[in-house]
C-alpha cells in the first residue's frame, strides 16, 4: 500500500499528502519493533530499578544498549483496561473502555482504529503472541496473526518490515496461587533479605511470597534473553527496537488493581538498534525521568516507523522516541492520569494524577476499603493471612489501612513517601499541593468527559459511539463529577448541597450526592453522628430509599446503614428484584458486600433473600456474590 493510501486510510476522508513527509529512500528506512511484556508486575521487583529487586542480567543488558525510563506508568492497574490503552493510546473513561471483564466492548470512536491496524496498511507484518484482552472492537483487522504461533519469522519476506508483541504469563498473579505446602520448598532468592512494603506484615508467608515472585522475574529475564537470541540469529537485532515493559503494576496485595505505585509503576527498558541509532536523541545506556505512560506507546511505534501519528486519529499520547522528539523535551514530562473501576466483580471508582513526586487519589467510593473481597484476589495466600491478621487484631496501623474505609483524597509526597501510607491531604502544611493537583485531576475528568460517572449500567447505553456520546453528555457528566465532589467538603459546607442534589430529578445526580454522603460519613465520625441526628437529612435518605429507580435506592440503603438509621435489607431485596439489568444488579450487589462486611452482625444476608427477574450465569460474577454470601 502506498503512502498515499495509508494517508487516505488513517483519515477517511480524500487524499492528503504524504503523511511522512520524507522521500522514498528514507520512507525505505523503517525498522523492526518488538514489545516484550510481562504480566503483572510493577517496577519494584528488578533490582535495574529498585533495590530491592532481582538481578536481570538480559534487562540490564538492554539497558546499557538503550534507554531506561525510570518514570514509565501504566495508565490502569488490571490487564484488560491497561492493554486496551496500550493498543488504542487512549485514555479508558473517555472511550468507555476502563471496566475489567466489561459486559461488553465499546465501539473505538472514529479514525480511531487498534494502532498495529495502521502499520499493516503502512506494509508491516504485524503478529502478537498470543494474548489480546482488550475491551474494545476492532474495526480494521490490527494483527496478520495473533496466535500462540505468531512471529516475525513468518512474514512474506526477509525484508517486509514487523511489529512484534509477545507476552509471557510467568509472573501472572495467578502464579502466587500456590499451596501452604509449598512454604517448604525453597527459593531462589534470600528471604532473610526480602525488602517488605510497610503495609504487609512481617511473616514467613509474605517474605516466602516476596521471593518467590523475585523468582518469577528472573524466569522473565531469561524469556527476555530468548527473544533477544531468536533476533541476533535471524540477522534482526540491529534492525529493531525492543522495548521490555510490565502490563501492568503488581501482583504482591496492593498492587495489581489498585492506583498505588505498586499498581501502576512499571518498569521499561528499550533497547535502541545501531542500524536506526539516528532515532533516538539519548546517549545508549541513558536513563531519564520524564514521564511516560501507556497512552504513549501507540504514537511512540508510529512515529520510531516513520508514520505520523496525529493520522492515527484523536488519541491522547504523544511519542517519546522517534524523528522529531527530543530528550529535553521527554525530560520535561511530569504528569500521568491513572484510573480503576470495577475489577472482576469489584467496583471501586478511583483516580489519581500525579505531578513529578506529588500524587493524589481521588476514591470516589471512599466508604469501601481497598480490601473489598475479589474472588481472584483472595486465592493468594498472602491475601488471606493479611485479612485474617487484621480481622484478630495483629496488625499495627500503617498494615491496617487495606482493610479500613478510606479519606476521599489521598495526598502523598513521594519523594518522602514511595510505599504512599502517609495521607497529607488533611496537612494545612500541604495545602497548595492538594489544590494544584485536585484542580488538575478535575479539570481532566471533565476534559476527557469520564464515563465512569455514568456507572457501567447507564454507560452500556453510549457504548456504540462513546467518545462522541460522552461529548454530548459533557455537562451531565460535569455535574455529576461536581456533585460527587462534595464528599471533599467539611459538612457544614456540605449538607445544603446535599439536600439538594440528593433530590434532584437527576437519577445520576442522586446516585454521587448519595456516594459522597457516605464516603463523609466513613471518613469523619462526627459528621456521621451530625448526619444521622438531622431529621430532615434522615427522612430525605429515607425518600431515596423508596427511589423508583433501583441503582439509587440501593445506594440510600447502603447510606442508611453506614448511618445506622434502618435496616437496609428489605431495600436490596426490592432493588433487586425490580432491576432489568444484570450489570445493574452486580453494582448493588456490590453494596451489598460493602454492608455485609462492614456490619455483618446486624445485617447478616445470604443468597437465600434475593430473588432477581432473571437467572444468573452460574460461573458468572452475580453468582459469585451469592456464593460469597453463604460462606461462613
Amino acid at each position: 500500500m502506498t503512502w498515499l493510501a495509508f494517508s487516505i486510510l488513517a483519515t477517511g476522508a480524500q487524499a492528503q499528502s504524504d503523511p511522512l513527509g520524507e522521500d522514498e529512500e528514507s520512507a525505505a528506512r523503517r525498522p523492526n519493533i518488538v514489545w516484550i511484556m510481562s504480566e503483572d508486575n510493577s517496577k519494584h521487583y528488578l533490582k535495574h530499578f529498585d533495590d530491592s529487586g532481582v538481578e536481570a542480567p538480559a534487562i540490564e543488558a538492554m539497558a546499557k544498549h538503550g534507554v531506561t525510563f525510570d518514570r514509565a506508568f501504566s495508565n490502569a492497574p488490571v490487564c484488560s483496561t491497561a492493554r486496551t490503552t496500550l493498543i488504542t493510546g487512549c485514555y479508558g473513561p473517555r472511550i468507555g473502555t476502563q471496566f475489567h471483564r466489561r459486559t461488553q466492548p465499546a465501539t473505538l470512536p472514529i479514525n480511531v482504529e487498534m494502532f498495529p491496524a495502521w502499520l499493516r496498511a503502512a506494509g508491516y507484518y504485524t503478529t502478537n503472541n498470543a494474548k489480546e484482552d482488550y475491551n474494545a472492537k476492532p474495526r480494521l483487522q490490527p494483527w496478520d496473526d495473533s496466535s500462540r504461533k505468531a512471529s516475525w519469522r513468518n512474514r512474506p519476506t526477509p525484508d517486509t518490515p514487523f511489529f512484534h508483541v509477545v507476552t509471557f504469563a510467568d509472573s501472572h498473579e495467578g502464579r502466587l496461587h500456590f499451596p501452604l505446602e509449598k512454604l517448604e520448598k525453597p527459593t531462589d532468592f534470600d528471604q532473610a533479605t526480602v525488602e517488605l512494603q510497610p503495609y504487609f506484615p512481617d511473616t514467613k508467608l509474605f517474605r516466602y511470597t516476596a521471593a518467590f515472585y523475585r523468582d518469577r522475574m528472573s524466569i522473565i529475564d531469561n524469556k527476555v534473553a530468548g527473544v533477544i537470541s531468536q533476533l541476533e540469529q535471524d540477522g534482526q537485532l540491529e534492525n529493531t527496537f525492543v522495548f521490555y515493559f510490565g502490563d501492568h503494576g503488581g501482583v504482591l496485595p496492593r498492587g495489581k488493581g489498585y492506583i498505588y505505585e505498586s499498581g501502576l509503576h512499571v518498569p521499561l527498558v528499550i533497547r535502541v538498534p545501531d542500524n536506526y541509532r539516528d532515532l533516538v536523541d539519548r546517549e545508549l545506556g541513558s536513563r531519564t525521568q520524564g514521564f511516560v505512560s501507556f497512552i504513549d506507546f501507540a504514537p511512540t511505534v508510529l512515529n520510531l516507523a516513520g508514520l505520523d501519528p496525529q493520522s492515527a486519529g484523536p488519541i491522547d499520547g504523544q511519542a517519546f522516541l522517534g524523528p522529531n522528539v527530543t530528550a529535553a523535551e521527554v525530560d520535561s514530562r511530569n504528569t500521568t492520569f491513572g484510573y480503576a473501576d470495577r475489577m472482576d466483580e469489584k467496583y471501586d471508582l478511583v483516580r489519581s494524577v500525579r505531578i513529578g513526586d506529588w500524587k493524589l487519589i481521588r476514591a470516589f467510593e471512599s466508604f469501601q476499603p481497598d480490601a473489598m473481597w475479589a474472588d481472584y484476589r483472595y486465592e493468594m495466600l498472602a491475601y488471606q493471612q493479611w485479612k485474617d491478621r487484621y480481622e484478630t487484631g495483629k496488625l499495627n496501623e500503617v498494615q491496617s489501612q487495606f482493610f479500613e474505609p478510606r479519606q476521599p483524597e489521598l495526598l502523598f509526597n513521594l519523594a518522602d513517601d514511595p510505599h504512599e501510607v502517609n495521607n497529607l491531604a488533611d496537612d494545612p502544611q500541604h495545602g497548595d499541593e492538594l489544590i494544584r493537583l485536585r484542580q488538575e485531576l478535575t479539570t481532566h475528568l471533565k476534559a476527557t468527559n469520564d464515563l465512569g460517572f455514568l456507572t457501567e449500567s447507564r454507560m452500556l447505553d453510549v457504548l456504540d459511539a462513546p467518545v462522541e456520546n460522552g461529548k454530548a453528555l459533557s455537562d451531565e457528566i460535569a455535574t455529576y463529577i461536581n456533585t460527587a465532589n462534595i464528599a471533599i467538603e467539611p459538612w457544614e459546607e456540605a449538607s445544603k448541597e446535599l439536600l439538594a442534589t440528593i433530590n434532584s430529578g437527576d437519577l445520576l445526580q442522586r446516585y454521587w450526592a448519595l456516594a459522597a454522603a457516605s464516603s463523609i460519613a466513613a471518613a469523619d465520625p462526627a459528621a456521621k453522628g451530625d448526619m444521622a441526628a438531622d431529621a430532615t437529612f434522615a427522612k430525605l435518605v429515607r425518600r431515596r430509599m423508596l427511589d423508583v429507580e433501583p441503582l439509587v435506592a440501593a445506594r440510600a440503603a447502603q447510606l442508611s446503614a453506614i448511618l445506622d438509621l434502618d435496616d437496609p435489607r428489605p431495600v436490596f431485596q426490592r432493588a433487586l428484584k425490580q432491576t432489568q439489568s444484570p450489570t445493574e444488579a452486580l453494582q448493588i450487589f456490590n453494596m451489598v458486600r460493602q454492608v455485609t462486611e462492614m456490619n455483618e452482625a446486624t445485617y447478616p444476608m445470604n443468597s437465600k433473600l434475593f430473588s432477581l427477574p432473571f437467572v444468573p450465569d452460574s460461573k458468572g460474577l452475580i453468582q459469585q456474590h451469592l456464593d460469597h454470601l453463604d460462606r461462613p
